[in-house]
């Protein structure tokens, strides 16, 4: 049997990896300024991650939810805490799009209605309905296709009034920093116009923090910079440091009924332990300060840099778009300096590094990207 061949593989095998750096099978090593997607967020094998997860195994690593399992009623208390949203309900899977999945079903339950509203160039899974407000045709199969969408540009909160009201929409769903089209910030007036406008017309509001969350920008949320509360916060890839886990924050203004949402493998013993961990070594090492620190510093550096067109994003969530395509920049990055970072699109780059990034291994970054750019 072979791999089912969906990716565009660079020909490297990642074989270890501690802090931000990984290391292949030949032994070279490369600085991390790209998490995996922005699923590292506290550094590869971090000894207190790994001690946690090895002593939960050691007990028990899964069983269903049809019985008590303490470890998810500790983690939505530290959850609570961390994020400022302890009057919030957690409901937990295993993934981003499981996440806006079940987040975008809870509208429709809440106000039986079956419109959503999305955005240009948003990106929230690949499933039925996460795929469907996702503005990517190329990745909509047909079977997608019967769920109403209407997708707006980014700014203008005159034009989701208009839909709103039509009095169908269910649900507004909208990224705290759109990550995959290349790092763009709906901007704090603008989701507040939203806010104002979810509640007016008695539409769900669901702030998709996936890939902006759990720290990143320099705050727990995104969306908080703006100082909004959605109805709906859908999280994942930072909660469990490459551990399959995402979760869905759920208002109080909801009411559960049993049997409403369901999973099976979602809010395991081994998955809650890292997660768990996670946010301790967030608090621990404040590592939520440190993105904003070290992020500040990478941006400032970074917008002398020739043939730049445009900086975009807040603490360690960065996409330098540049007048240039940037395949061959990526590649010597890759290949020559060994550091890993991503793309969007042709034009820009994408800076998602672990939330442990020091400053020196960000002046080193900034050496290293100012090189390639000057060899090419």
């Amino acid at each position: 049997m072979n791999i089912f061949d969906v990716y565009p593989l660079f020909d490297i095998n990642i074989v270890k990896g501690e802090g931000c750096r990984i290391t292949d099978d030949a032994g070279n090593s490369y600085l991390d300024l790209y998490g995996g997607h922005a699923v590292i967020s506290i550094g590869h094998s971090h000894p207190l991650y790994i001690e946690a997860i090895n002593e939960q195994l050691a007990r028990i690593g899964f069983y269903s939810n049809y019985v008590v399992n303490s470890l998810q009623k500790q983690l939505a208390e530290r959850l609570g805490a961390a994020s400022g949203y302890e009057d919030y309900s957690l409901f937990l899977i295993n993934t981003g799009a499981e996440a806006n999945e079940n987040a975008l079903k809870l509208a429709s339950f809440h106000n039986g209605k079956r419109r959503a509203v999305a955005f240009r160039h948003s990106f929230h899974g690949r499933t039925s309905a996460a795929v469907r407000v996702t503005d990517n045709p190329a990745i909509l199969a047909p079977i997608n296709e019967g769920m109403p969408v209407t997708f707006l540009p980014f700014g203008d909160p005159a034009l989701a009034e208009d839909e709103f009201r039509r009095g169908d929409v269910s649900s507004l769903i909208v990224e705290g920093i759109q990550g995959v089209s290349g790092i763009y910030d709906p901007g704090d007036s603008f989701l507040r116009n939203l806010r104002s406008l979810c509640t007016q017309y008695g539409v769900c509001m669901i702030l998709d923090e996936v890939q902006s969350g759990y720290g990143r920008t320099g705050r727990f949320f995104a969306h908080q910079q703006s100082g909004i509360r959605p109805d709906i916060i859908t999280v994942a890839k930072g909660m469990g440091n490459g551990f399959p886990i995402g979760a869905t924050l759920i208002s109080p203004m909801f009411t559960p009924v049993h049997g409403m949402l369901g999973t099976t493998f979602g809010g395991n013993h081994l998955a809650c332990a890292a997660a768990i961990a996670v946010l301790n070594i967030i608090e621990q090492e404040k590592l939520i300060d440190n993105a904003r620190r070290v992020g500040t510093f990478l941006a400032d550096e970074l917008r002398s840099l020739p043939g730049l067109r445009e900086l975009r994003g807040r603490g360690l969530m960065i996409g330098l778009e540049f007048e240039k395509p940037v395949g061959d920049l990526r590649r010597r990055l890759l290949f020559e300096e060994k550091i890993f970072t991503g793309a969007a699109g042709t034009h820009t780059l994408r800076l998602l590094p672990p939330l442990s990034l020091s400053r020196e291994e960000a002046a080193e970054a900034i050496a290293k990207i100012q090189k390639a750019i000057y060899s090419l």
